[in-house]
């Protein structure tokens, strides 16, 4: 019997505008983006190695304002031969890893959008500019803001040891900065995850609403984690994010509806 071949059902692709690709053709992109990231990131690095002595200065700004708060001179010990070093390096590398953020942000999301339909790529243009800010800004967020208030708060702890004192090393004290400074800026992503998966139609509005009470005490829990076993700094953490989580759904609840993503 002669089937009538205009019903037949068309391929996905051509159903939902949404490119057809193999494993290979996955895997072939995501290297293809790791290699674009990793370039710009090398070349981000050289430029931060001019600035790599400025962006120490910044960073141990927060403990520089704190000592100078508490009346106390600020000075810091290297304790091993190559640690001033190793500063520099790290320091430089996290000013890469700033400058280059829009252009990672950018593979990324492009990536991503290999997977997704036509209606929805407008969308990964404005995700890489969006989430660099974020991420510029919560590094920039705790820097300025919350550091000399963590700082502060450790140094004016009383052991109850009145010879103590106060002069930590350079290589521990710019690690510290520099986790929690990245702890921040990746926390600060919290709107775009959320715009991404309503966005997508993982969640819904009303479902993340009704979560909040759940987010709340999750963002407790993030922040008990990923900072030191300290209230201040739990605090500090746990509500920029309860709040950026109240941003995502005000930009959810503001954008306007397009197309229902196809099943």
């Amino acid at each position: 019997m002669h089937k009538d071949s205009s019903r037949s059902p068309a391929p996905r692709g051509e159903e939902t505008g949404m490119p057809r690709m193999s494993l290979g053709g996955h895997l072939d992109e995501l290297r293809a983006r790791l290699v674009l990231g990793l370039l710009g990131f090398a070349a981000a690095f050289f430029v931060s190695l001019a600035g790599g002595r400025w962006f120490v200065r910044i960073l141990l700004s927060p403990y520089r304002a704190a000592m100078q708060s508490a009346g106390i001179e600020a000075k810091l010990q290297a304790l091993q031969p190559a640690e001033p070093f190793m500063v520099y390096m790290k320091a430089s590398l996290v000013l890469a890893a700033l400058i280059s953020s829009p252009w990672l942000f950018y593979q990324l999301w492009a990536f991503v959008a290999a997977g997704l339909h036509r209606h929805e790529r407008r969308f990964v243009h404005l995700a890489a500019p969006f989430c660099a800010a974020l991420f510029v800004g919560g590094v920039l967020f705790f820097l300025l803001a919350i550091g000399p208030w963590v700082f502060r708060f450790f140094m004016q702890f009383d052991l109850g040891i009145d010879y103590l004192t106060y002069q930590p090393g350079v290589g521990k004290t710019v690690d510290f900065v520099l986790t929690l400074a990245v702890v921040f800026g990746l926390a600060f992503q919290t709107p775009a995850a959320i715009v991404w998966a309503e966005r997508l139609g993982l969640v819904t509005l009303d479902a993340l609403r009704r979560a909040r009470k759940y987010v709340f005490l999750a963002c407790f829990v993030v922040g008990a984690i990923a900072t030191p076993p300290d209230v201040v700094s739990q605090i500090a953490l746990a509500v920029p994010i309860y709040l950026l989580f109240e941003g995502g759904l005000l930009i959810c609840r503001l954008r306007p509806k397009g197309k229902p993503v196809p099943s």
